[in-house]
């Protein structure tokens, strides 16, 4: 039989409770007792009797009759005596409560103030339309930090160093070069800053980096000996055979990969400086890197063996040890190079500087 839809007339389903639902499309609310408490024989219509008696409701008041699912269980909705407020809800309990209404046939989602539908534009302005059409003022964007000329910040702070300890104070003090960060150690020079050789080398590597001094690996050891062999060596006592080295980028590349344009730019006014500091008879620029920095100039295989000059000072190319390592027939150039650079070192011995 029917019943007035009036709230006295609903049928309330305790939250423990479940539903028969072969028994729902026959219009027939059944309640199940719990597991624990539902004997095996007991007959379901016996167990679903409501004040001593079956209460069949029609079709159209099921959906208010049904229980919530368990993380749904104890939620109102108003006026009803059920929580619409699910923030507390995790992940999958929402997704539950979705699937429960898509099972009972919701197919609209009602908002708190209803929407004049008609009045709605055919086609809504999407967000990115939005952010366009609005105002400047709401659309303003903070100004960015001022650009700074990193090469001409590393200028002005090597030229106000007089003398080398302030110079590598000031190199270690330098924040604009993103190398510093990666790097271990400040690998500034060795040698005598008195000698009439000087060795600049591309970058420190791993060992180098470690240990804070250039040239110390498999590639400086083939150094000292291509230097001893004209007489020269960084711990030499006498100044006429000592030599000092150092490097166009005083910290560690990440990985040992080459430097860019704009790490060489930034630290040749470092280099510059230091050069005019040692004051140097003779520079052996080893490597590219070295030729890119003092000469402006790539491609050792082709500058090496022809005298060049920087600040006033003759430079000699030469290969890098490293490359001479991997590549042994090269070494007989090298030879003849460090043959000329003895020679120029004789030349300019009682030259005035």
């Amino acid at each position: 039989r029917s019943i007035p839809i009036r709230p006295e007339n609903f049928l309330v389903v305790p939250a423990r409770e479940k539903i028969d639902r072969r028994n729902v499309a026959q219009g027939q609310i059944m309640k199940r007792a719990p597991r624990h408490s539902c004997p095996p024989h007991r007959d379901r219509r016996q167990q679903g009797r409501a004040g001593g008696r079956d209460m069949p409701l029609p079709p159209a008041l099921l959906l208010l009759c049904l229980p919530l699912p368990r993380p749904m269980r104890g939620l109102t909705l108003p006026g009803m005596g059920i929580d619409t407020n699910i923030s507390d809800y995790d992940w999958h309990a929402a997704l539950a409560a979705l699937a429960w209404q898509a099972e009972l046939g919701a197919t609209e989602a009602i908002l708190e103030t209803p929407i004049d539908r008609y009045a709605l534009p055919d086609r809504q302005e999407s967000p990115v339309q939005k952010a366009k059409n609005a105002s400047p003022a709401s659309a303003a964007v903070p100004d960015a930090p001022p650009q700074i000329d990193k090469a001409l910040a590393a200028k002005t702070t090597a030229e106000a160093c007089v003398d080398l300890t302030a110079l590598r104070t000031a190199l270690g003090a330098f924040e604009h070069c993103e190398l510093k960060k990666g790097a271990r150690n400040l690998v500034f020079c060795d040698g005598n800053p008195q000698a009439p050789l000087m060795v600049v080398g591309e970058a420190p590597g791993r060992e180098e980096d470690l240990e804070g001094r250039p040239f110390v690996g498999r590639a400086g050891q083939l150094l000292d000996k291509m230097i001893a062999a004209i007489g020269h060596s960084r711990t030499a006592k006498e100044t006429e055979k000592a030599v000092y080295i150092t490097n166009v980028l005083p910290w560690r590349p990440p990985g040992n990969r080459d430097p860019s344009e704009e790490e060489i730019a930034m630290l040749q006014p470092f280099l510059t400086r230091h050069i005019a500091l040692i004051k140097p008879r003779v520079i052996i620029a080893m490597g590219n890197t070295s030729c890119a920095a003092l000469l402006g100039q790539r491609g050792i295989l082709r500058l090496r063996g022809t005298w060049a000059e920087s600040q006033g000072i003759p430079v000699m190319p030469m290969a890098h040890p490293a490359y001479l390592l991997r590549n042994g027939a090269a070494k007989r150039e090298a030879w003849a190079d460090l043959l000329e650079i003895q020679s120029r070192l004789a030349q300019t011995r009682s030259a005035p500087q």
